[in-house]
């Protein structure tokens, strides 16, 4: 018995659906014409266009305001920050870059998860960074109590939940980190989300272009060589250094450790999950002005 063919009347294109029936044969089914105008876009096509606001805000020039505010965090980070917090978070970051690159300790327990689709994928990484916020809260409340000590003391403690939260998004979006590159990959997200407006653009061009970046870089663990370490922790110290000064103000300390940290690792996050967005859907197309891949 032939198969009936049923065409969607309520979204019926004339011209269309004449050249559809013309090409029927008995049997055959005609897959439902949906009318362009009345067109929902796919999850994929949400995706591109949320990616699209967030570039431009991500590599626009900075403002007379921002500029501003940077001179003052300056003077800030070189007159009131103890020169024990600067020691502190440099030998951090050099420690950081050493175990991430050459060590496997941050590399979860979770599975690489590997067929799934992108809007799985996003809802998984959602989750994930509600979790991985209220654990670096909870870090900054604890520390933020306890006096300068401690209060200096949260500084490593968060970079090491920042570097957990980035290894488990790269397995939640497909990426293993037992490949050296891929946690390379981590560490320039990482520079991205806490990098000044004026390093934003070239440290973009190399995530968006990672597949021809590492191409380029020497085989295996040479690749580090590639990366400017100073610049590196300079722009994160100077990153955090405004909103972590405040914990060390007494009787603030943990008020201001929760907010400051919940505040850094959703920051990370959101850099963090759109770089995973970007490398999948293979970049987006922003303007002229600014190199894209499509």
């Amino acid at each position: 018995m032939p198969r009936i063919v049923i065409i969607n009347k309520s979204k019926w294109h004339k011209p269309l659906a004449f050249k559809l029936l013309l090409r029927v044969k008995r049997g055959d089914t005609v897959p439902l014409y949906r009318d362009p105008r009345n067109h929902e876009p796919s999850y994929e096509e949400h995706v591109r266009a949320e990616l699209n606001v967030w570039v431009r805000k991500l590599l626009q020039r900075p403002g007379l305001l921002e500029r501003t505010s940077k001179v003052i965090q300056t003077k800030i980070n070189e007159r009131v920050i103890p020169e024990k917090v600067h020691t502190i978070i440099t030998a951090t970051v050099k420690g950081l870059v050493r175990s991430v690159v050459f060590g496997l300790e941050y590399i979860p327990n979770s599975p690489v998860y590997y067929g799934i689709g992108l809007q799985e994928r996003d809802q998984k990484a959602q989750r994930l960074l509600s979790k991985y916020r209220k654990i670096a809260a909870a870090e900054g409340a604890g520390t933020g109590a306890g006096g300068f000590t401690l209060a200096v003391a949260d500084f490593p403690a968060l970079i090491v939940i920042k570097m957990r939260f980035l290894f488990e998004l790269a397995h939640n979006y497909g990426f293993s980190t037992e490949d050296y590159r891929e946690r390379l990959f981590l560490l320039y997200v990482f520079q991205l989300a806490f990098s000044s407006q004026e390093k934003r653009p070239e440290l973009y061009k190399i995530i968006l272009n990672w597949d021809k970046t590492i191409k380029s870089w020497p085989e295996e663990k040479e690749g580090i060589k590639q990366v400017n370490w100073e610049q590196f922790q300079r722009e994160y110290r100077d990153a955090i250094d405004f909103r972590k000064t405040l914990q060390l103000i007494p009787g603030l300390g943990a008020i201001v450790g929760a907010w400051a940290n919940y505040g850094l690792v959703d920051d990370l996050g959101m850099v963090g999950i759109n770089c995973y967005r970007l490398r999948i859907l293979g970049g987006v197309q922003v303007d002229k002005s600014h190199s894209a891949r499509y």
